[in-house]
C-alpha cells in the first residue's frame, strides 16, 4: 500500500486586489514578506501544482493523499476554495484523501471562531474509531486497506501574534493517541500519525524552538519502530528519518508547491510495517 504526502501547499489569494479593510490588521503585517519579498510569487503556481500532485496518484500507484497543511496563505475563504477546487474528487473521499489544519488555516482569531477550515474540509476529520476523539475531532482514525490507518491530530493554535508560529498537540490528544496506540484492532496495522508542527529538526534534534512542537517529545514517546510514522510539514524541508526502536519514522514534507521546491514523499507500508519513502518531483501542471 502506498501513501502520497505533501505539505504547505499555500494557496495564496491576490491579495493586491483584496481591500485592506477586509483583511484585518493579522494579514497587513504579512504583506511585507508576501508581496515585497516575494512569497506570494513563490506560490502564484500552488494550485495547479497541488491539482498536478493530485492526479499523479494513479501513476504512482498511490492510494491515499496525505496533507499536513498549510492548505493557505492566511486562511481567507478565496484561498481554502482554492486549495479545495485544485484537490478535485479527492477533497470528497475522506477513503482517499486526509486534511488536517496548520496554523496559517488559523491565522486569525476569526478564522478559528467561524471553523473556516472546517466549513470547506470538515468532512474529512469524520473518525472510524470516534471512541478515541479527545478535542473536537482530534484525534481521528482513518482505516486504510487492511495494513494501515492514519492518525489525524491538531497542533495549529491561533498566534497571539502573526509569526508566532509554535505548535501544540496537548495532553487530551495525546491521552487519545496512546489509546490509539494501544487499541488490539489496530494491532496489525501501521499507524501513520499525521501533526502539522516538526517533533523533529532535519538533523534529529527536538524542534523546540518558536516554529517547533513543544510537545513533540511526549509525542515521539508515544510512537517506536517500523510500525509507527509521523508525517508533518511546516518547516520547509524535505527529510527522513528513519525508525529505530526508540523513535518512529519521521517524515518531513517539506513545501509541495514552493516555485523552484516542489516535491512530495511516496510512503509504502507491507504488512502493518512502514518500509520507507522516495521523494518525488510533481509533474508539471
Amino acid at each position: 500500500m502506498r501513501f502520497l504526502h505533501c505539505s504547505d501547499v499555500h494557496v495564496t489569494a491576490d491579495y493586491r486586489a483584496l481591500p485592506l479593510r477586509r483583511l484585518g490588521w493579522r494579514r497587513w503585517l504579512a504583506l511585507p514578506e508576501l508581496l515585497a519579498a516575494g512569497r506570494a510569487r513563490a506560490y502564484d503556481e500552488a494550485p495547479r501544482t497541488l491539482s498536478a500532485i493530485a492526479r499523479a496518484m494513479p501513476a504512482h500507484g498511490a492510494h491515499h493523499l496525505i496533507l499536513s497543511e498549510d492548505l493557505t496563505a492566511c486562511a481567507l475563504d478565496l484561498e481554502f476554495q482554492g486549495a479545495r477546487d485544485a484537490l478535485g474528487a479527492l477533497a470528497e473521499d475522506r477513503g482517499r484523501c486526509t486534511v488536517i489544519p496548520g496554523n496559517h488555516d488559523v491565522y486569525t482569531p476569526g478564522s478559528a471562531r467561524g471553523r473556516r477550515f472546517e466549513r470547506y474540509f470538515g468532512h474529512l476529520l469524520e473518525s472510524d474509531l470516534p471512541e478515541h476523539q479527545r478535542e473536537g475531532a482530534f484525534p481521528f482514525v482513518r482505516l486504510v486497506g487492511e495494513d494501515a490507518a492514519v492518525v489525524g491530530l491538531c497542533s495549529a493554535r491561533v498566534p497571539p501574534l502573526p509569526g508566532l508560529s509554535r505548535g501544540v498537540i496537548g495532553p487530551e490528544q495525546l491521552d487519545g493517541l496512546a489509546a490509539i496506540v494501544s487499541d488490539v484492532r489496530l494491532a496489525s496495522r501501521a499507524l501513520l500519525v499525521v501533526v502539522h508542527h516538526a517533533p523533529l529538526k532535519p538533523q534529529g534534534t527536538a524542534a523546540l524552538g518558536p516554529w517547533g512542537l513543544s510537545d513533540g517529545p511526549d509525542l515521539c514517546k508515544l510512537l517506536r519502530g517500523p510500525r509507527h510514522a509521523i508525517l508533518h510539514g511546516h518547516i520547509h524541508h524535505r527529510f527522513h528519518h528513519p525508525a529505530t526502536a526508540e523513535h518512529p519514522h519521521v517524515f518531513g514534507a517539506g513545501s509541495s508547491t514552493q516555485a523552484g521546491r516542489e516535491g512530495y514523499w511516496l510512503i509504502d507500508v507491507e504488512r502493518g510495517q512502514v518500509t520507507g519513502g522516495t521523494i518525488q518531483v510533481p509533474p508539471c501542471p
